[in-house]
């Protein structure tokens, strides 16, 4: 098989970051590497690969050198394999189609925590969307900026949770407020709330929200244990990461345009973990989050994970941000199958049960 060129392969990885306007310092990342590898002749790159010294080379890593040591195969590097397979615009008419299959929504927060809304407001939104489902998310106890909830405070919450889903039964209106929590992955694995909360709840989104920037294998570890964690049903926003935009109002946590880089981890361990374990990975529609990011949602498709598109929403507005995410799923491939808040109210609570047994 006939090599490639691998330069040009990172300058094209480069140009395609830009041009989904990703994060600077990973297309600085590339366009480095670049810069650095063009300074050798063809050999040595070669000779390079083949003894391992590539990320000898000032400015190369070890991404962008396994992408030299691929296109030296003849292979078209899986990293620009992955951005070119979402790097298309005509996604209308599958991002649309796949929004009509939504159900519902996995994750939203109300005024009981960081939300600016009721949870009566944050429901009759829903409803008025065509919902069949929402899932109240708000966060868990140490997540103290966004006031989140005690066990005290949730199993009061169960009980209005229960009297909103009796009011909606005797109006004859066909909907279901599902219970839930946003539970933070704290920075052993395990999940910030108590394990008997957790079994009484329909559907479990785990995120990480500190610690964001610690080293890989440490984040690494500290994912594999919480998807592993019988609770755990949706692994949210999986980078953390945070895009620069302006200021959006409606939830308290949310305000402000500052950007946050992605969390490093082993994105091939973490999300083999939730394909073996029937877990899903969260697309996250939010316009300061869109996360994970499509080379990560590509990736994760591949290895056959099963996704939740959900807004992440703090007030009744931003439950219609799905489209966000059912644009950045169709650019990805994915088929409304693969989609857990496609499936009836029935099926999504017996699958996140399932994960108990």
């Amino acid at each position: 098989m006939a090599t490639r060129d691998p330069v040009a392969d990172l300058r094209r990885i480069a140009f395609l970051l830009e041009r989904a306007n990703e994060a600077t310092y990973r297309v600085r990342a590339f366009r480095g590497a670049a810069t650095a590898l063009a300074a050798l002749t063809a050999e040595e790159i070669a000779t390079r690969a083949a003894d391992g010294t590539l990320t000898k080379v000032s400015g190369v890593g070890d991404v962008t050198a396994r992408c030299v040591v691929e296109s030296l195969r003849g292979e078209e590097p899986v990293y620009l394999r992955r951005l070119d397979a979402t790097a298309g615009s005509d996604v209308g008419e599958a991002a649309a189609a796949l929004r009509q299959a939504l159900l519902g929504d996995c994750h939203a927060h109300s005024d009981w925590s960081d939300g600016g809304s009721p949870i009566e407001d944050m429901v009759a939104a829903a409803i008025e969307l065509g919902h069949s489902y929402l899932v109240l998310t708000d966060h868990s106890p140490r997540l103290t900026v966004a006031r989140g909830l005690s066990a005290e405070r949730l199993r009061e919450q169960l009980d209005v949770v229960a009297a909103i889903n009796t009011t909606l039964v005797d109006a004859s209106v066909d909907f279901h407020l599902l219970t839930g929590i946003e539970v933070d992955i704290l920075a052993d694995g395990s999940l910030d709330q108590e394990d008997s909360l957790l079994a009484r709840l329909d559907v479990v989104v785990g995120s990480v929200h500190s610690g964001l920037r610690e080293e890989a294998d440490t984040m690494t570890r500290r994912m594999l244990k919480a998807v592993a964690n019988p609770h755990l049903d949706i692994l949210g926003h999986c980078t953390g990461r945070r895009l620069a935009t302006s200021s959006e109002g409606g939830d308290r946590a949310h305000r402000g345009g500052r950007g946050r880089p992605e969390s490093q981890f082993d994105a091939e361990a973490v999300f083999t973990a939730c394909a073996s374990l029937g877990k899903a990975v969260e697309i996250n529609c939010r316009p300061d989050r869109l996360d994970p990011p499509k080379r990560l949602l590509r990736q994760a498709y591949e290895i056959g994970c099963l996704l939740a598109i959900d807004t992440d929403a703090h007030a009744p507005g931003q439950l219609d941000w799905l489209p966000n995410g059912c644009e950045r799923a169709a650019l990805c491939g994915v088929e409304a199958s693969r989609v857990v808040n496609t499936w009836p109210t029935d099926q999504l609570v017996s699958w996140a049960a399932d994960h108990e047994n």
